[in-house]
């Protein structure tokens, strides 16, 4: 069972007060303690109307997309820092802001395997 709130992908569960297993992955929990999250649309105007009016009230902003990605949707650092000059924005791409692979979309199996750590994990013979 995966997605929705909350998520029961991994043991071990927390349990109710009566000692049962519950629908709560305890390693879910510990990460995502005090989280919220909802799911936005930021190529859409609608979508970055309400990622401006959350940004009203907060004080950073993390996200992991390509390099130059949130530039086109008028939601990159830049122009966000001329509308909320406090905000502390975090991009964390894979391949960083400058260089050859710059542009380069990351997920984790592909940098495992540029790394090097796919060839000495897993199960052998696959």
């Amino acid at each position: 069972k995966t997605g929705g709130a909350p998520r029961r992908y991994a043991p071990p569960y927390l349990q109710s007060d009566k000692g049962e297993d519950s629908d709560v992955a305890a390693y879910f929990s510990s990460c995502n303690r005090n989280k919220q999250s909802i799911a936005l649309n930021f190529t859409k105007p609608e979508g970055q109307k309400v990622i401006r009016k959350l940004l009203q009230e907060s004080e950073v902003v993390v996200e992991n997309f390509k390099t130059g990605t949130l530039d086109k949707y008028g939601l990159g650092y830049k122009q966000l820092k001329e509308e909320f000059p406090g905000l502390i924005y975090c991009s964390i791409t894979g391949f960083g802001q400058t260089g050859p692979y710059k542009d380069r979309p990351a997920y984790d199996m592909l940098i495992q395997a540029m790394g090097g750590s796919m060839s000495i994990t897993g199960v052998p013979d696959g």
